[in-house]
């Protein structure tokens, strides 16, 4: 009998000792307050869901080198001139100009300039300087204007709109194509610069002014006085 008994109490003390080692054993999977590792919250599912986490893993996309490409290529023009952005140098878009604060002396403009100009060499004082047309379309308007002196106006597609493009100070002989011709593609050589000081810019330095309107209609002002209208034109500069 003693023998028997014994045996039953081993038995009783295996069975909590085991008992109490599972009950642990569960409390330290429960309590163990390691950090959830993100890698395997997303590997868990093979399909991402959405989420209001702006840290979520699953919203993060890496663009590819593809889409960077086709973008840069839908949104960039032909440069007007050689070594176009080192010559931005004075006047760049949306400056403010007044004869007191003005980069060129003696200063005839005043207001926010709607374009960028493009500035010449000593060098390039008297030899021919190309400017080229920097998207592809027409000319809408060819002629001799006070403050530019050559000044021609092509209309073009930029950012799937309509915009006009404005090129002053241009040697107004230089330029072959009419207004209304057949399309002249970027790239194309529209003319030359006028010479510096006499009626081809209008007593202008030598340069390129570019600017950009938005819309069909031919607006070629060179400055406009508040900032609500500097809005209907775009900076050349963003897009070279």
């Amino acid at each position: 009998m003693n023998k028997y008994f014994k045996i039953v109490i081993a038995l009783i003390i295996v069975v909590i000792i085991a008992g109490l080692y599972l009950l642990f054993t569960r409390k330290d999977k429960v309590d163990t307050g390691s950090p959830v590792s993100p890698i395997s919250v997303v590997q868990e599912s093979s399909t991402p869901t959405a989420t209001n986490d702006s840290n979520s893993v699953a919203e993060i996309k890496e663009p590819t080198a593809e889409s960077s490409a086709s973008s840069m290529q839908n949104y960039k023009i032909t440069p007007p001139i050689a070594d176009a952005l080192s010559r931005i140098a004075k006047k760049p878009f949306g400056i403010k100009i007044s004869p007191q604060n003005s980069p060129i002396s003696p200063e005839r403009f005043s207001g926010y300039h709607t374009g960028v100009d493009f500035e010449t060499l000593a060098t390039e004082k008297d030899t021919a300087v190309p400017v080229y047309a920097i998207c592809t379309g027409s000319l809408t308007l060819k002629k001799w204007v006070s403050g530019y002196g050559g000044v021609v106006v092509q209309k073009c597609q930029l950012e799937n709109q309509t915009v006009t493009v404005i090129y002053g100070h241009l040697k107004l002989e230089s330029v072959k194509a009419s207004v209304d011709d057949l399309e002249i593609s970027a790239g194309d050589q529209l003319g030359i610069l006028g010479q510096g000081y006499t009626a081809e810019t209008d007593g202008e330095r030598k340069h390129l002014h570019l600017g950009i309107h938005q819309g069909t209609a031919i607006n070629i002002r060179g400055y406009v006085q508040t900032q609500p209208e500097l809005d209907d034109w775009l900076d050349p500069q963003k897009y070279l």
